[in-house]
């Protein structure tokens, strides 16, 4: 029998003002006397306060926890699950945005039986006029997962499951699961969806029920570190998988990594400060040659290779295109082949 709160939509949020309400906006409407909001604030130094107190006032069924120190998102996200109170808790974002009716598509499926509910996305420019990626989890239909089908659950959705507002989790069982070893991981939520034991029953709903702004995220500026070392070994961690379901994630591959070094370097995320704190320390005599070289490269001419490369690539190459043509390194050419992919 579900209880009296069915949902709890968690957010938790630090210096997003600016960005805050139109999340709230999309949310509002659409709830109901067994959904609650709750929003945690890391002690935000701009006006985040200010406006969640407005809310607040004219909607009681948000609930507002201001934090006294900053204790980064992990444990924050901890803490909202803390305060709330119903089965299943959705780890919301502060600055995406949730489609209309997507909280009735989304309440017939906590049934009490599904242990987690993967909510599909589609990615968006940051002002939300165009799309870039229509899905970010590749499917076509809803899809129901037991613990005989973690490989393929791993598979299908763990790329996808990096973006936390996918995630409707039952707090009895997040609250079971070891969650303190993930802190400063970034990624809390698939430490607590992918340790042992296994989960038993999943859901994944095909259809795109948010839409994310891509290049938003606070942690932007340390995206080399996040997803060349923070993520990979976050996955790769992971016992009970197979190899092959871990490297669908995040694949071990050398050359795919000077790939993406060069796409950081072209974006300006990546330069020799990064390769002598980052790389440099861990990597072999060859891998760190090939890693300096990249690290050397004139980068406005790699921002032109490289988006000369994903113009003439796939369309699948848009979010890597929007990001060469946003950076501090763009140029007539970015600018060009932007435009022929539509961004």
């Amino acid at each position: 029998m579900l209880s009296p709160i069915t949902l709890s939509i968690c957010i938790t949020t630090y210096n997003r003002g600016n960005f805050i309400a139109q999340t709230l906006d999309s949310l509002l409407p659409q709830l109901s006397p067994i959904v609650e909001l709750i929003v945690v604030d890391g002690c935000s130094s701009d006006n985040t306060e200010e406006v969640m107190c407005q809310y607040v006032a004219k909607h009681p069924e948000v609930k507002y926890y201001r934090e006294q120190v900053n204790s980064g998102i992990d444990k924050d996200y901890d803490k909202a699950v803390s305060y709330a109170h119903g089965q299943y808790c959705w780890l919301m974002t502060d600055d995406d945005l949730v489609k209309p009716s997507a909280l009735n598509t989304i309440l017939t499926k906590l049934n009490g039986i599904n242990d987690l509910v993967v909510v599909n996305a589609e990615v968006t420019t940051v002002d939300f006029s165009k799309i870039l990626d229509s899905k970010l989890i590749r499917a076509d239909a809803d899809q129901s997962y037991t613990q005989n089908d973690n490989d393929r659950f791993m598979t299908d959705a763990g790329h996808g499951l990096s973006f936390i507002g996918c995630v409707i989790i039952k707090r009895e069982l997040w609250l079971t699961r070891e969650r303190t070893a993930y802190y400063g991981s970034l990624f809390i939520h698939v430490g607590v969806i992918f340790q042992q034991p296994v989960l038993k029953n999943i859901m994944l709903i095909a259809e795109p029920l948010i839409s994310i702004r891509y290049g938003n995220a606070m942690w932007t500026p340390r995206g080399l570190e996040i997803w060349l070392i923070k993520w990979p070994n976050l996955i790769w961690s992971f016992n009970g998988y197979s190899i092959k379901a871990k490297a669908a994630v995040c694949p071990d591959d050398f050359v795919k990594k000077l790939k993406r070094l060069a796409f950081y370097r072209a974006s300006g995320a990546y330069t020799y400060t990064e390769f002598k704190s980052l790389l440099a320390p861990q990597s072999s005599c060859f891998s760190t040659l090939c890693y300096l070289l990249i690290a050397l490269f004139p980068a406005k001419l790699l921002n032109m290779i490289t988006s000369v490369y994903c113009a003439f690539k796939t369309k699948s190459m848009r979010m890597a295109l929007y990001s060469l043509n946003n950076s501090k390194y763009q140029n007539p050419v970015s600018r060009w082949a932007s435009r022929v992919v539509g961004v």
